[in-house]
């Protein structure tokens, strides 16, 4: 445990699994220690693959935000993922301390329809306002287009 978390190991780094509540104070936490560079933040959708590895005690759900913090004086990395529920697909914002994941919780609202709560500005960021669905989703249909090629013969 690190700051009540549980700790994982993946890739040679330490990755911590948070719940959603204890998720903001643990970044506090850890810019204390130190962590003062948030380098990403991304959202992934489990829809497809519900077995993943996570440490006891930790429930899977279907959606996961990854964050990957640095500390630049001790030359340390840490990952946090936390499990979001499809259901309620909310979390905290970390934009009071890591002002820099403005862009990228809004990346992830847009694309994968996670709610970052006290966001200043969560608003979609590449697709347009009146875009119906988020497109990085498993479950989101990519429809058909039909394609009409120049100088080809009509309903062939």
């Amino acid at each position: 445990m690190l700051h009540g978390a549980p700790v994982g190991w993946s890739h040679g780094q330490q990755v911590l699994h948070p719940s959603r509540a204890a998720y903001l104070g643990l970044v506090e936490a850890l810019y204390a220690d130190e962590f003062h560079f948030c380098s990403d933040l991304c959202a992934v959708d489990y829809l497809a693959h519900p077995a993943r590895s996570l440490p006891q005690g930790v429930q899977p759900e279907r959606f996961e935000v990854v964050v990957n913090l640095v500390s630049l004086t001790q030359h340390r990395r840490l990952r946090l993922r936390v499990q979001v529920p499809a259901g309620e697909p909310v979390v905290a914002s970390l934009f009071t301390v890591h002002p820099g994941t403005e862009a990228m919780e809004r990346e992830a609202f847009d694309l994968m329809g996670i709610r970052f709560e006290g966001h200043p500005d969560l608003t979609r960021i590449l697709m347009p306002e009146d875009w119906e669905g988020h497109p990085l989703r498993k479950d989101y249909s990519v429809g058909r287009v039909p394609v009409q090629f120049k100088a080809a013969p009509l309903g062939r």
